[in-house]
């Protein structure tokens, strides 16, 4: 049983329901998952920063 959304009974009631739900379905899929350029600009930007040497306050005392 879903606890959310429509009834199934009255999703299948006809034919356009049904096809408007699959659709529906399918944007939702579609909508939510990244594109290989998304993903590769995100783990270049990651890389980036990895790389950035750390702020450094020049204002702090040396460890020595």
């Amino acid at each position: 049983m879903i606890p959310f959304g429509p009834r199934l009974n009255t999703v299948f009631a006809s034919p356009r329901k049904a096809l408007a739900w699959a659709g529906m379905i399918l944007l939702t899929a579609y909508c939510s998952v990244p594109s290989a350029e998304e993903t590769a600009a995100e783990e270049a930007q990651a890389q980036a920063q990895a790389e950035k040497p750390a702020h450094r306050n020049p204002w702090a005392l040396d460890k020595n």
